[in-house]
């Protein structure tokens, strides 16, 4: 513990963010530099707890070693820093850009005071290891022979590869997209993370002898019973992609499209590719987002930068406190109000809003119709005279997903599906199909990008175990 006084001394401090009236005309990042010093310093304000929850199941799925390479930081250690966060982290650029970061929820400063800036202090270590050339390929010291193919180039997919990649398995990627990354490439907006962040630990994976298959659909290209013959083992890591719908009248009018639709193009269109069909955009339209999540914020900072006329933002809950609610004290991932860079950028944001139709003109929507609701012992009621209706040009979709698309590559492998339609995997992350393998958010449905790695981490030692009696990767842990 590099200054015992630290969290006394010093305020918490992030990265400022870009002007909005700049940030706005372009897709780049969003954050300003941060200088080493003031990283230093909040590396020192880590308190080296004796119980860091932090790296606790709440706080950090893949038990990141944060007061390790907090106070590395603050040392000044950076290339040690480095190999601590790599230790338990295949990607922290990933992580540290695009983690809503629970570990600061579990800060234990955070109990009566502001949390360590753990986040940024992550990926600056990342970058600044690639920026120094310290991040090189890992070779394995022997080859296996055995082959695993991984079906699914997300977080889990990539961690899964890279584990295994490592310890001498021969693996291929198989992605159904032109490009490799998943929703990391095609469903998080450039200005949150820029593609070039992906591209460059691609090619690390590369050099350790992963290869990649892109416009592959397995399940259609290739049925799963043919992968499963030619590799010794398959790894599911294909995501939570089936998209939560809103059946309700004049759902099928032009100008309604899932966020996904939606956010894919545009960041087809900034990797220099046309899209595929009408060009779905916000520019001088009048937008409204359903959803009040993570998803929805891309979209608002996305019909930002195409020049929307006005966009509104509805979510069907109540409000959320400002400040963190009683009933998820810490160190729980606390129920409040967060305003997002998007929001920053502007938004007409409205809670407890239920659409029940739509209306259009010659088959394009035209009009949003609403009512407002409560929210009284778990069940949303309508209230009454509360109905309401707004003019509209673009309705995006953000409710988030419900699990994994079933057709196709999990039907015809005959995969069984928990109550929730997840793939059902037993301790070793095994489905009931003799070496097929799931994780990520095809095993656990919809989730945070750090337990999509930390599953693909599990789920590679388990492979490794099926493989080779379990010699080269540590047992996954439950």
């Amino acid at each position: 513990m590099g200054d015992p006084r630290g969290f006394l001394r010093i305020a918490r401090e992030g990265p400022a963010r870009r002007p909005v009236e700049l940030r706005v005309l372009d897709w780049n990042e969003f954050y300003e530099p941060f200088l080493d010093e003031k990283l230093r310093n909040q590396g020192g304000r880590c308190m080296d707890c004796g119980v860091p929850f932090c790296q606790s199941n709440n706080g950090c799925p893949v038990a990141n070693l944060i007061p390790e390479w907090n106070d590395l930081v603050h040392r000044g250690r950076w290339q040690d820093a480095l190999k601590a966060l790599h230790s338990t982290n295949n990607f922290p650029e990933f992580t540290g850009r695009l983690c809503p970061a629970p570990c600061e929820s579990a800060c234990v400063l955070g109990i009566n005071a502001d949390p360590v800036s753990i986040r940024v202090i992550e990926w600056n270590i990342i970058d600044r290891g690639f920026d120094e050339g310290w991040i090189e390929p890992v070779m394995p010291v022997t080859t296996t022979g055995k082959t695993v193919a991984v079906v699914g180039s997300g977080p889990a997919g990539l961690a899964a590869a890279q584990q295994l990649a490592r310890v001498g398995h021969n693996v291929t990627v198989f992605e159904k997209a032109d490009r490799i990354g998943g929703l990391l490439r095609y469903g998080i907006p450039d200005f949150k993370m820029e593609k070039w962040v992906i591209d460059r630990r691609l090619g690390q994976m590369s050099a350790e002898g992963v290869q990649f298959e892109t416009n592959v659909h397995v399940g259609m290209d290739i049925t799963g019973e043919t992968l499963s013959q030619r590799f010794d083992a398959v790894c599911l890591a294909l995501g939570a992609e089936h998209a939560r719908d809103l059946p309700v009248p004049g759902r099928d009018l032009k100008g309604i499209h899932f966020a996904m639709e939606y956010l894919t193009q545009q960041n087809k269109l900034n990797a220099g590719d046309g899209p595929p069909g009408e060009r779905i955009t916000a520019k001088d339209k009048r937008v409204v987002i359903i959803g009040g999540g993570d998803t929805g914020s891309d979209c608002l900072g996305t019909a930002h930068r195409q020049g929307c006329k006005e966009v509104h933002q509805f979510e069907l809950l109540p409000e959320p406190p400002p400040q963190r609610a009683e009933a998820t004290p810490w160190p729980l991932w606390p129920m409040q109000l967060r305003t997002s860079h998007a929001h920053e950028e502007g938004c007409d944001r409205q809670w407890r809003v239920s659409t029940t139709k739509f209306s259009g003109v010659n088959g394009r929507v035209a009009k949003l119709h609403a009512h407002r609701v409560s929210l009284e012992a778990g069940k949303l009621t309508a209230l009454p005279d509360s109905d309401f209706d707004m003019d509209v040009d673009l309705v995006l979709l953000a409710m988030g997903f419900t699990g994994p698309v079933h057709g196709g590559l999990l039907d015809g492998l005959g995969v069984n599906y928990d109550m929730r339609g997840n793939v059902v995997v037993d301790e070793n992350f095994m489905t009931n199909k003799e070496g097929i393998f799931a994780a990520g958010d095809t095993k656990r449905g919809a989730s945070l990008i750090v337990w999509a790695i930390s599953e693909g981490r599990k789920a590679a030692a388990a492979i490794d175990a099926y493989l080779s009696a379990g010699k080269s990767l540590s047992a996954p842990s439950s």
